[in-house]
């Protein structure tokens, strides 16, 4: 009799539908196992037949095939675990067929029949939802995270005893009321207020955070840029459900959701070490997975000691950083990874970190240089603002008034985010970092003293095509905090300020 169920296989962030079909006739005892599959997927036969036996079902001595079609996917993963061993219930009638129609299903078993919790899960449902499948029965562990799709019923088990009263008797499980668990932390968030003095460089990342403009921080060690940097996610705006949706997806592939978990709702934060490799960076692996750019989608991808990264390693980064996604192409298929995050930086201006004060650096001019030389100019090039952190004063420290803190500067980043989200309506934009050159023509027209300015500005900096257009949007982002319709002198003048600090290191 053959008997089958629907799953489906990961092609990294992306799903196909796969049928698992069992068959059990009559001939020489075996169980076979067909369909393209890796190893992992080959080792089900062990764990179905053993989480059967565990829970009393006896596998006569016959033909066994299970097909995972279609034959020309590779499945990977154990996602199939809990489909395979359904479908051969139903082949045995253990359970009555009829009840898998309709049913998408994924989990891996244990030995003793319980189901454990697999990655992947929300894009998984989301291609069963876009198939036309109303239920997906879940590890229980997943079912949060199952739930955050619409219009589909989750089913969450946790043990293939739980798995026999649903199908037999329509026993719903337990689990099933289980309430989202809110993060909650007992440690007060870093804020803002936390940090005495760097007014400029405060002013720098509230730039930064209301147009996602990319940053670098350069200046002496203990100078705060670490301590700011960690600040930046808490005046983010807050992310939308499609974020939190995105975020989620690619989390979940890369196996970072907790157990019981639903959809994330803070942006990322992510601090890859400098000894970080190009492919843990970018993604990759024989069964692509995202990498470190991919996990700060919408959220910030943070490098400290920025010069003490790989050469191979930085540069792997400009393709995100213009197209916003990671491609990783292998034998057996292309993936595409999003990656479109806020690249924060930091860095000391030399090896000793004091230069250009003298009376500290110990570096020589050429020490100097070829530490800088470490951050090619392309990626330079791609960075939308500089701000240099000086040393801080005594007075800074023992200053007993609070700053300012990361609540009111957020507020004022939303609303620079609202008047984005209303200009940019009805178009792919969702923020002026991501002004292509033709739509700054557009969106960041000047008056003939601002065009003239940055003529000048052009020809005195040297400055290239790419920089021009970061400055117009960095331009453009300090008109809307301020909540000005055209960009002025003043927002001009200081977006140049920003962007030529590098250009001090660099080319002085």
């Amino acid at each position: 009799m053959v008997s089958s169920v629907h799953t489906v296989a990961l092609l990294g962030l992306s799903a196909r539908i796969v049928t698992v079909e069992a068959d059990v006739s009559d001939g020489m005892p075996v169980f076979d196992m067909v369909g393209y599959l890796a190893n992992e997927v080959r080792e089900a036969r062990e764990r179905v037949k053993t989480a059967l036996k565990n829970n009393k079902i006896v596998i006569p001595p016959k033909r066994i095939t299970v097909n995972l079609s279609p034959g020309d996917i590779k499945k990977n993963g154990t996602s199939f675990d809990l489909a395979v061993a359904l479908a051969l219930m139903a082949s045995l009638q253990v359970i009555p067929g009829e009840s898998l129609k309709d049913c998408m299903v994924f989990g891996e078993l244990s030995l003793t029949g319980e189901i454990k919790p697999v990655y992947g899960v929300l894009p998984m449902v989301i291609e069963a939802r876009n198939s036309g499948c109303k239920r997906c029965i879940v590890p229980a562990d997943n079912a949060l995270e199952g739930r955050a799709v619409e219009d589909m019923e989750i089913i969450g088990l946790s043990s293939l005893k739980e798995a026999l009263g649903f199908f037999n008797e329509g026993i719903r499980p337990e689990t099933e009321n289980r309430m989202e668990k809110e993060e909650t932390t007992t440690d007060r968030s870093p804020d803002f207020s936390d940090v005495n003095g760097q007014e400029t460089v405060k002013r720098a990342m509230e730039i930064a955070a209301a147009g996602m403009h990319n940053i670098l921080l350069i200046g002496p060690p203990g100078s705060g840029k670490t301590m700011l940097a960690k600040r930046l996610p808490t005046i983010l705006p807050a992310l939308s459900q499609k974020e939190s949706m995105e975020i989620t997806k690619i989390y979940s592939v890369a196996g970072k959701l907790k157990c019981g978990q639903g959809l994330i709702r803070s942006r990322p934060f992510v601090s890859p070490h400098h000894t970080v490799t190009p492919q843990a960076l970018a993604g990759g692996g024989s069964i692509p997975r995202p990498g470190e750019c991919s996990l700060a989608h919408r959220g910030v991808l943070f490098l400290d000691e920025l010069p003490e990264f790989t050469r191979s390693s930085l540069e792997i980064l400009r393709q995100p950083l213009e197209d916003k996604e990671v491609h990783i192409s292998r034998t057996h298929g292309d993936f595409v990874f999003p990656a479109d995050f806020l690249l924060c930086a930091a860095m000391n201006p030399c090896k000793c970190g004091y230069y250009p004060d003298m009376k500290k650096c110990t570096c020589t001019e050429g020490d100097v240089k070829q530490y800088l030389s470490r951050i090619s100019g392309p990626l330079l090039d791609r960075i939308d603002i500089c701000a240099e952190a000086s040393r801080i004063s005594f007075s800074d420290i023992r200053c007993s008034r609070k700053s300012e803190s990361s609540a009111a500067i957020r507020d004022r980043v939303e609303r620079a985010a609202l008047i984005q989200q209303e200009r940019y309506r009805g178009t792919k934009l969702r923020f002026n970092a991501d002004l292509s050159a033709s739509d700054l023509q557009r969106f960041c027209r000047l008056d003939e003293a601002e065009e003239e300015f940055m003529q000048n500005a052009y020809e005195a900096l040297s400055l290239s095509a790419r920089v021009y257009h970061r400055i117009l949007k960095v331009a453009r982002t300090i008109a809307d905090l301020e909540g000005s319709e055209r960009i002025r002198k003043s927002h001009l003048s200081e977006a140049v300020g920003f962007k030529s600090i590098d250009r001090r290191y660099w080319h002085g």
